[in-house]
């Protein structure tokens, strides 16, 4: 009888042990289901002022202006860097680029190129895996050509497009002669426009997914509108013929805006035709601010790529979530570029258990009462030529930026809010002044604790 009771009572455990491990199988099934879909869209070298939504008036951009029409629209928003592959380190990794050894533009030349990625840094497709997401970038890399530095080996589990930096030709898609064309590891040769391309990609990967029960965050980088400025030649005379007084550059710009935001356009019909749009976070974004000698327009704000001022750093930046994030909504905090792996990983609602710069701007999403953003963020670039190898910097701190556009010269005090062309500098004795290149030292001094060189073997 005890014996009985003995084997009545272990199953009666088994069982429960079964149930509860059931349930948190489902619990955990569920919680993947839910989770929603993540496509980052990046431009390189947008102008701020190259979109019909801020202000464009001899560009339309139907697809892109109806994306910021349908989520909330970062006011205050800027890319980590005045240049690419230092602004596309922290937004894979939530930290600022020369903390993770990108401070400069990476290339395959050494003595051109001025950063190496850390091999140990946790990447965003890193931790989007261990939560269940598959994860694909599609378009532009440009933080490594070699091993361990490539897509698949920092965490994406898919990826089609371009190793390098700029392409010289958006038709041949060569770089200093190289095909740096890939699909995962193989080269691979494209035919047509890179902007139709990689829109093209994007949208099989899109199909690919529709039927898979696993999440996805798609990071579909273009290389457009960055120089050279070559759109479709259809594109080009579309713009010719309706904007009468424009110069033949400038309508090579806006015709290559265009076009991109066209194949943006396409990709949305993908997500909204498979089912997946209600259940996918669209972010948009630039790398950094518009090519002024390529006629991009940054509208009223002073400067432009490769500057500190406004112009080379505030980027025109949206959040979509259907039935999620209120349309037609504003936040006026501070943003930069890395905040989105801290953001992205809280709407997926992963925690992060490492040390990251970023913050969470989803609490000031549609909520009024949150506080100004008062921390102090920093930018910075390291390049060769004219600069000899060294870094310039540019400090923001609420209302106050401190900016030096060449390691050369030095630094300015200017008040945004009060001053938004940074035109008027304060005085040198002004306490911002003083207390914002302190903290500039000591994020300096930290970041040099980091080797941004590859070690030599």
């Amino acid at each position: 009888m005890i014996k009985m009771r003995k084997l009545t009572n272990n199953i009666i455990g088994m069982n429960i042990i079964k149930v509860v491990l059931f349930l948190i199988l489902a619990i955990s099934l569920n919680a993947q289901v839910n989770r929603p879909n993540i496509v980052f869209i990046l431009a390189d070298d947008l102008g701020y002022g190259d979109l019909s939504v801020n202000g464009g008036t001899d560009v339309k951009t139907p697809n892109i202006d109806k994306l910021f029409k349908s989520g909330v629209t970062f006011n205050n928003f800027y890319s980590n860097s005045t240049v690419c592959s230092p602004t596309r380190a922290s937004l894979i990794t939530g930290r600022y680029p020369d903390m993770v050894g990108a401070p400069g533009v990476i290339r395959g030349v050494k003595d051109q190129s001025w950063g190496y990625l850390c091999e140990d840094a946790i990447t965003l497709p890193d931790v989007l895996n261990k939560a269940g997401y598959e994860t694909a970038l599609i378009g532009k890399w440009h933080l490594g050509i070699e091993s361990p530095n490539t897509p698949n080996e920092r965490g994406f589990k898919f990826f089609h497009g371009f190793l390098g930096g700029m392409m010289h030709d958006y038709y041949t898609h060569l770089q200093h002669g190289n095909n740096y064309m890939r699909r995962n590891n193989s080269i691979v040769t494209a035919k047509g426009h890179a902007t139709d391309v990689f829109s093209d990609w994007a949208i099989e990967y899109i199909d690919d997914q529709k039927n898979r029960d696993s999440p996805f965050f798609m990071l579909l980088a273009y290389n457009a509108p960055h120089y050279p400025i070559q759109p479709p030649k259809e594109w080009y005379e579309k713009v010719k013929n309706r904007e009468k007084d424009i110069s033949d550059k400038r309508a090579k710009n806006v015709a290559l805006v265009e076009h991109l935001d066209d194949g943006i356009g396409r990709v949305i019909k993908a997500l909204e035709a498979s089912g997946q749009y209600e259940n996918t976070i669209i972010v948009f974004s630039s790398d950094n601010g518009g090519h002024l000698p390529s006629e991009a327009s940054n509208g009223n704000l002073r400067g432009g790529k490769i500057d500190m001022y406004e112009g080379g750093i505030k980027v025109p930046t949206c959040m979509v979530w259907k039935n999620r994030i209120e349309s037609n909504s504003t936040s006026n905090v501070i943003g930069v570029t890395m905040d989105f792996y801290a953001t992205l990983t809280y709407l997926a609602g992963i925690e992060i258990n490492h040390e990251v710069d970023a913050i969470n701007l989803r609490p000031d999403i549609g909520d009024k009462t949150i506080k100004k953003d008062d921390r102090t963020i920093y930018f910075v670039r390291r390049a060769g030529y004219k600069y000899s190898g060294l870094c310039y910097y540019a400090v923001r701190k609420g209302d106050y930026k401190l900016v030096q556009n060449s390691p050369f010269e030095e630094f300015q005090l200017f008040n945004v809010q009060e001053d938004p062309l940074e035109t008027v500098p304060l005085d040198d004795n002004h306490k911002e002044f003083h207390n914002l290149r302190y903290q500039l030292s000591q994020h300096i001094r930290k970041a040099g604790a980091i080797p941004w060189q590859k070690k030599e073997k």
